[in-house]
């Protein structure tokens, strides 16, 4: 790979991230142990956010996939592509970051198949070996190749689990909101808002949280959060961007919607 390669999946400028624990620190020591780590978290807790951070804070390319149930092992390693009435090998995502030494992030995880995600085992042992069979080719991971997955536990079901052959390769970093004023925080850097409008932003954030498993599978996210105060920012009011990015997306029940609603209006 040349350093046109390797420039295409680095991230020049620092993200945002506000650490809400020791992640960052978890995530250096098991980098530096070549230890493959695993992201447990809510949806929009800042698990994406994170990785580019750590990418960046290591000088590392990242490459991200977002995994489906029809991501296929070709996907993942690559294909041979015709051009030109001829034929040429296309590394896959997961062969690009371990020729370069990059970062792979794969964003839920358990979305994918399992007959897909047996091709990271001898990734994620002393081997760090990848097997490329359409190519006849295999060969060792860099040393700063790093592998990292993520999943949200909450919507995990019988059908959608790794299995404990999978999990069991990773160490976990578990991953939750903020707590409030950490929160609070993050909404003002992100969205511009004042701190007293984000402070009633994620007042309606914790009453909508409370919802969940009563009629709520997800609670509101942080990332829903910086949509509404990006609506806001955009000249539209409170009420209707809340409406907008925290009501209308996270429920289609009519009693759900009205208790929302009413946390919007009591909060603003």
């Amino acid at each position: 790979m040349s350093h046109r390669d390797l420039d295409a999946y680095l991230i020049r400028d620092e993200p945002y991230y506000l650490p809400i624990g020791e992640e960052i620190e978890l995530f250096e020591a098991a980098y530096a142990a070549r230890l493959p780590v695993m992201l447990k978290g809510p949806t929009g807790c800042g698990k994406t956010r994170f990785v580019q951070y750590m990418a960046w804070r290591l000088s590392r390319p990242l490459v991200i996939v977002a995994c489906n149930e029809e991501l296929s092992a070709s996907d993942l390693l690559g294909r041979y592509l015709l051009e030109g009435g001829e034929t040429r090998w296309q590394d896959g995502p997961l062969a690009i970051a371990a020729r370069l030494g990059g970062l792979c992030y794969l964003d839920e995880v358990v979305e994918a198949r399992q007959d897909t995600l047996v091709v990271i085992h001898p990734l994620t042992d002393d081997r760090r070996l990848l097997s490329l069979p359409s190519r006849s080719e295999a060969f060792q991971a860099r040393a700063d190749f790093s592998l990292i997955v993520s999943h949200n536990p909450g919507y995990q079901s019988a059908l959608k689990e790794l299995k404990p052959s999978t999990k069991q390769r990773f160490g976990a970093i578990d991953f939750g909101y903020p707590e409030r004023a950490r929160e609070i925080e993050i909404l003002c850097h992100e969205t511009a808002v004042s701190r007293e409008l984000a402070e009633r932003l994620v007042s309606i954030a914790e009453a909508g949280r409370r919802l969940k498993g009563h009629g709520l599978d997800e609670g509101i996210s942080t990332r829903m959060l910086v949509h509404a105060g990006t609506l806001i920012r955009h000249g539209i009011g409170p009420e209707a961007a809340c409406q907008m990015a925290l009501v209308q997306p996270l429920t289609d029940d009519p009693e759900l919607v009205l208790a929302l609603s009413a946390s919007v209006r009591v909060c603003l």
